[in-house]
Formats: structure tokens, sequence, C-alpha cells
């Protein structure tokens, strides 16, 4: 194994029972990569996590962090991981600085060091101006932050990020996934979120699960093109009328239209998309490696139509994660019988993705309104 594989998965398996929660789940994560972690609720994303963080055994395969093995040598594992599950689990009572300090003693970090490493995870995290209060006070994304700051608080080479920006404002969320971009640098970095957007944003490598599986493993732009097919869209004026741009031909009809494009090469299918009356729009469907668009710019023109907006979209990244997870959503809607390990599974699985937040929700009611009153009153906005 190179040494700048950092995150290493071969053939990971859990079962429960006769049920497979991972199915021979096998990557490479290397020094320095920002990788998103993809997959719907139940797929596999917060067990493989957890196996790589220490919490669970595998059933069977291979985890190694930083050539640690997880089942072997899980201190050396831990001691180069930073992890933020998607609850990070506080201790309400201590004040945020009490528990940076207990995070900081269980990595056995000196008193000396703390002091420097409390100082930079406070500015990264944004936590100076709530250093004091309890953390029963903080709202959830301010809770969410504290858990950032103890991931960080050794400065450990490889973070697990477990849904890190669901409870953080849209602000807040900019300026997270601007950080992540910085240390994706000279840290390695395992994203697992439902914000894909936030994947392209921060991620130029994505890994999504499905039903225990690795489905899609590479660049985003190789992802996005596993379709093989990209979109256009075109539309046409109706009517050649008073524009300065008439066309030489007369108004086009809208089963002519339709009948020209379908008769191009290469175009493998045409839908009309919603539109005034001064306009035919259009949706086509062309294969991926192909530009149709200057074939299509000249039958306008032989024609002389007048056109008003043609563009080539490839497949987003979230066109393509449907089609590779559509069978999860389907299987979670049909109706059977639920043995008893499937619903170990579920619930193995999808724990931290929906905890009960009963007692956290009735917290922040009160929090929320007590950290705005606060902030307002000494000015200091998030």
């Amino acid at each position: 194994m190179s040494t700048d594989v950092m995150i290493y998965a071969s053939g990971l398996t859990k079962r429960y029972g006769s049920f497979k929660a991972l199915d021979d789940v096998s990557f490479e994560v290397n020094k320095g990569e920002v990788v998103g972690f993809l997959g719907p609720n139940g797929a596999g994303k917060s067990t493989t996590m957890r196996i790589l963080t220490c919490f669970i055994s595998p059933t069977g395969g291979t985890a190694k962090v930083r050539g640690h093995d997880v089942f072997d040598d899980t201190l050396s594992v831990r001691a180069n991981l930073g992890y933020l599950p998607q609850r990070a689990p506080l201790y309400l009572e201590m004040t945020v600085y009490e528990y940076l300090e207990f995070a900081a003693r269980i990595r056995n970090i000196d008193a000396s060091k703390f002091k420097q490493r409390a100082r930079t995870v406070v500015e990264i995290c944004g936590l100076a101006q709530s250093l004091s209060k309890e953390i029963r006070q903080l709202s959830h994304g301010y809770r969410q932050r504290v858990g950032l700051a103890q991931a960080l608080i050794h400065d450990p080479p490889i973070l697990i990020l477990d849904e890190p920006t669901s409870d953080l404002d849209p602000n807040e969320r900019t300026e997270f996934l601007n950080y992540l971009k910085q240390i994706g640098k000279d840290r390695t970095v395992l994203l697992s979120t439902h914000n894909l957007k936030e994947v392209e944003a921060a991620c130029a490598r994505a890994i999504i699960v499905s039903r225990g599986r690795v489905v899609a493993d590479g660049p985003l732009d190789e992802i996005r093109a596993k379709s093989g097919r990209v979109r256009y869209v075109v539309s046409i004026q109706e009517s050649v009328g008073e524009s300065p741009y008439r066309g030489k031909g007369t108004p086009p009809r809208q089963t002519e239209v339709e009948h020209a494009l379908n008769s191009l090469p290469g175009v493998k299918k045409v839908n009309e998309l919603p539109t005034d009356e001064r306009a035919h729009a259009y949706e086509l469907a062309g294969e991926d490696g192909s530009d149709l668009r200057p074939e299509i710019f000249r039958m306008i023109a032989d024609k002389g139509w007048v056109l008003l907006e043609l563009h080539r979209d490839t497949q987003t990244l979230e066109d393509v994660f449907r089609q590779l997870t559509i069978g999860d959503e389907r299987r979670n809607r049909q109706l059977g019988p639920v043995k008893d390990d499937d619903r170990r599974a579920r619930d193995e699985e999808e724990d931290e993705e929906e905890e009960d937040e009963d007692e956290d929700e009735s917290d922040d009611d009160d929090d929320d309104d007590s950290d705005d009153s606060d902030d307002d009153g000494k000015g200091n906005k998030r």
C-alpha cells in the first residue's frame, strides 16, 4: 500500500444475521484529497465511517487508516483522525472551553500546546464569543462548531465528517466549505453529506454507495458522464414578426421544428419544454463525447428561423446520483415483512441520521433565543 494512501478499505462487509449492511466495499483516499461520500439513507455510509473510526468492527474485509489496521491497532487509528458524527456527543453542562480542554486531555495534549491549539480551532470554528457559555445554551449550529473544534484539537492528518453542515445557516455553511477547501491542501477529508452542491463546491472526487455497495468512485466529471448522455436546450422564435434578426423563411410550425430536430444525427430524444406563445422550446438528449450545437445552429440558419437560445448541459451530479441509487428509494417504498436482521441493520445504519432529538429540541427552543439576544446585545453577529 502506497504511503500516500491515508484511508484504505478492501472488501469491507458487515452482516447482521442474513442481512448485509455492507457488501464488499473497497476504496482508497489519498493524502490531500477531499472526497465526498454519498448515498441515500441506509445505503451503508454511517456503517462504513463507524468501521473506519473503530466504533464497530467489520464482519469481513480490511480497513486501514494511515497504515494502521482498524481492528488490530485502534489507538493509532484514533490518534491519526478527527471524527465529527452528525450529532456530536457533547457534555451539555460543560462550557465550550472546558469541553475543549477535556478533549485535549483525552488526546494527551499538554497544557502549553493546548493553548496554542485552542486559539487555532477557536478562530477556525468561530467560537471566540462562546467560550464561557455552557454547551446547553448553544444552538444546534454552534454545537456543531464545538464538535468540529474537538475533531481538530489534536491537528489530525485525516478528518471524517458526517453531515457537518446540517445545522449551519447559509453563511456558516459557506464559511465551513471555504475552510474545507483550505485544509484539503494538506489534510485528507472524507465528507459524508446529502447536499450534493456542497460536494461539487468542496470536493474533486466522490464515492457513491447504494445498498451496501460502491456504485461510483472517481472525479466528479467522470461520475457525471456515467449516464452517457448530455442535454441541449433549444429555443426558436415562433414568428419572424418585426424582429431585427428576422429570418429569411416563414414562421416555423411546431411539427416542423420537432421533425427537423429529430432528424439531426446524434439526437436521441426530443422533448417539448413549456414556454410562451412567442417561441418553441425543446430539450434534446444526445450522446456524450460529441457536441451537436454546430449542427443544430446550421440547421436553424439554413431554414431561416430565429434562434433565441442554445446551450449544452452535462448531467448534474444530482441526476446521476438518482440514477445510481433509485433502487434504494423504490425498496424503501415497498411494503413487505421486516425481518429482525433487517430491522437491526437499519437501526445500526440510521441511528446517527435519525436520532431522537426531542431533548435537543426542547433545549434549543430556549437556547436559540438566548443566543440571539446575547449576540445582539454585544453587537456580535454570527
